[in-house]
């Protein structure tokens, strides 16, 4: 999961979009690797995962709306799984003591981890 949180941090700094091909290998990715790892993943992880999560489906949603055709059925698709790990994902935070304040707060801790410093004048 590590390698796709540095991955997302990268897309979430990228100017432009990437390709619909390149953003369902991310997606098809993320699902297999929480496939494998969900009932191992400690706490630490298990906020990344859901970060990852999160944003896919955000990115998924919102292309899902501006897309055409087949591209924005499948955006839809890849949201609605989504939102499915997200609920599990942040149900196993909220058992462990979070709330939702919790999270947004750490969320936003995590965007500003992946923002390139910028330039002192």
């Amino acid at each position: 999961m590590q390698a796709l949180y540095e991955q997302i941090q990268v897309y979430l700094n990228m100017e432009e979009e990437i390709p619909f091909k390149e953003f369902g290998d991310y997606y098809r990715k993320v699902l297999a690797e929480l496939g494998e790892v969900q009932d191992s993943l400690d706490e630490e992880m298990v906020w990344k995962s859901l970060f990852i999560v999160e944003n896919v489906m955000s990115n998924a949603e919102g292309r899902a709306n501006s897309a055409k055709g087949s591209e924005s059925k499948k955006y839809a698709k890849m949201a609605q799984r989504l939102q499915l790990w997200a609920k599990n994902l942040a149900s196993r935070l909220g058992e462990a003591g979070y709330t939702e304040e919790d999270i947004s707060e750490r969320f936003n801790q995590m965007l500003e981890e992946g923002t390139p410093a910028t330039e002192a004048k």
